[in-house]
């Protein structure tokens, strides 16, 4: 599918589909947290642990997010 196309259904979603809004902004949430950890110069031993953790949640949000595109096509197709 083209990515207009797919970035419709996810603005969509954003603006009818209150569990995918979650998803976004926890998604951006953790994305901001990791973002600051990456800025720093170096990272304790602690804080590389929690980037990694961060990372993790971060990409099960957005296969979760992508599920409810893909069902969302689904429904909607034909």
């Amino acid at each position: 599918m083209e990515q207009n196309a797919q970035d419709e259904i996810k603005a969509h979603l954003m603006q009818t589909n209150e569990k995918y809004r979650q998803l976004a902004e926890k998604h951006q949430e953790y994305k901001l947290q990791v973002e600051a950890l990456e800025a720093k110069h170096a990272l304790t031993a602690a804080e590389e642990l929690e980037e990694h953790r961060l990372k993790k949640l971060k990409l099960r949000l957005k296969d979760e997010m992508g599920q409810l595109v893909s069902e969302y096509k689904l429904q909607h197709a034909g």
